[in-house]
């Protein structure tokens, strides 16, 4: 597993990066490829924060915990992690044996970028791109909730490529987007 620190606001010392990597390093027996995490350190007030995300292939797996003790935010992010992989193992099984979260350099890329038309009126403070894979209804729903979103958007490969977003509706279930053209 290939690790990525980040310490922002704040100046750890090196044996909780190894600890980390130790904690974070069991991580790598559930995965196919070579996955990569993503850790983020912060301090605000007195809570210690671990953002922890983790890519293998084109699954995304992400867990933000916050505690007085920094060691204890990483066993918490690392545990949060687990449970989400084991509240969806069988999908994630299934997934993985169709090889549908595997990202394959030949299919299309796009981006999401908002469209601001009035920029007196509306103030952008974040722009992300991301390529958006073709998978079904189903992928993009588990995808979301792994991510812990509230939508997420995608190719809808049922069909035929089109632009789609599902999201949870807040009476319960999901709703998805789709385009009409």
């Amino acid at each position: 597993m290939k690790f990525v620190f980040t310490d922002k606001k704040v100046d750890l010392p090196e044996k909780v990066h190894q600890y980390a990597e130790k904690k974070i390093g069991k991580l790598d027996r559930y995965f196919k490829t070579e996955a990569e995490a993503f850790v983020t350190f912060s301090v605000e007030r007195e809570n210690n924060n671990v953002e922890l995300t983790v890519h293998a292939g084109s699954l995304i797996l992400r867990a933000n915990e916050k505690t007085s003790d920094m060691f204890a935010s990483i066993d918490a992010a690392v545990s949060s992690v687990e449970r989400q992989m084991r509240k969806n193992k069988s999908r994630l099984e299934k997934r993985l044996r169709q090889g549908a979260f595997e990202r394959s350099m030949d299919s299309v890329k796009s981006s999401f970028v908002a469209d601001v038309s009035e920029p007196e009126t509306y103030d952008v403070v974040r722009t992300k791109r991301f390529p958006l894979k073709p998978m079904t209804v189903d992928e993009a729903i588990l995808q979301m909730n792994l991510l812990g979103h509230s939508f997420f958007a995608f190719r809808n490969q049922d069909d035929d490529g089109a632009f789609a977003v599902v999201y949870i509706r807040q009476n319960g279930g999901y709703g998805l987007i789709e385009d009409d053209t």
